[in-house]
């Protein structure tokens, strides 16, 4: 894909933006490496708590100044296949700070060497436990939504999918950055040639390939592995989606949100023109990227007020 394609803010950070190997099969471990010498990202007025045996990995965000019962389970992103909590740091203090709600972000084991389910049963028992301690949090259950950005926003439509299928309380909403919902894209080979920037599809494929266990595209794939695959998606929680247009994931992020509104949910799908996979967390400073979050937590924010006060 062109440069010129790019919007003109977003190219000097795209330049400057280390790429995903290309060769990732063979870079998982360095690559995971390095993110696991991320250390914690502290914004004034809030506090990072960082749980232990009882809650592995999940890293608690909490504003200063609370002024809402509200809560975000978040979940990062890495195709499945790389990434940890810690690299959203950033997002999630900054959501907290900007809504005055406790962010819980959640680790989850990483595929090929845990594959379907277990991803997304680490988020599943993130939420179960925001659950379980919304009293200590000053939390209302009722007013937690779900969110994640690329693989993390497909894991969030998969928890929702769950979540609705087990009954009892509900996600508030569903947060979806540039979301990697369907892997039937990482089945179409004529999208290898395309260069999409940041995420191809060859990448794609090895992260679809490693969390299923088996080649993209099959027939039949596992229960909530694959979000865009559910054939009834009515009576899930109300939804936002980012993604830009240039993005390998824009095509399947809009046949969801348009899937969702046909099945009576209330989504919301924002374009943004020229921008490439994970914008946001690449180009931070730009008036792009500053604009998308603010339209994203504004979302998130009437999302969380919306909700059904507790009894």
């Amino acid at each position: 894909m062109r440069l010129s394609r790019v919007a003109p803010e977003l190219r000097g950070p795209l330049l400057r933006s280390p790429e995903v190997p290309a060769r990732l099969p063979w870079a998982v471990r360095p690559t995971r490496a390095l993110m696991h010498r991320l250390h914690a990202q502290h914004l004034p007025g809030l506090t990072l708590e960082l749980l232990g045996e009882a809650a592995p990995g999940i890293r608690v965000h909490r504003p200063g100044e609370k002024h809402s019962d509200g809560a975000l389970v978040w979940i990062h992103g890495g195709g499945l296949v790389i990434g940890r909590a810690a690299q959203d740091d950033t997002l999630c203090a900054s959501t907290a700070r900007e809504l005055g709600v406790t962010v819980v972000s959640a680790e989850y084991r990483l595929a090929p060497e845990h594959p379907y389910p277990t991803a997304l049963d680490d988020c599943h028992a993130a939420w179960t436990w925001l659950q379980d301690n919304a009293a200590a949090l000053g939390v209302d259950p009722a007013r937690v939504a779900v969110g994640g950005r690329s693989a993390g926003g497909g894991l969030t439509a998969a928890l929702a999918q769950r979540l609705h299928d087990e009954g009892g309380t509900q996600p508030a909403g569903q947060w979806m950055l540039c979301p990697m919902l369907d892997d039937r894209t990482a089945a179409r080979r004529d999208l290898d040639g395309v260069r999409h920037r940041v995420w191809n599809n060859r990448i794609n494929r090895f992260g679809w390939r490693s969390y299923l266990g088996a080649e993209p595209g099959a027939s039949r794939v596992p229960r909530y592995a694959v979000p865009a695959r559910r054939e009834d998606l009515s009576g899930l929680p109300p939804a936002w989606i980012g993604v830009g247009d240039i993005d390998l994931f824009h095509n399947e992020s809009r046949e969801y949100a348009h899937r969702l509104r046909e099945a009576g949910v209330d989504a919301s799908f924002h374009v943004v023109p020229g921008a490439p996979h994970g914008f946001d967390t690449w180009g931070p400073r730009t008036s792009v990227a500053r604009d998308y979050l603010t339209t994203a937590q504004t979302w998130l924010g009437k999302a969380l007020e919306r909700a059904p006060v507790r009894s």
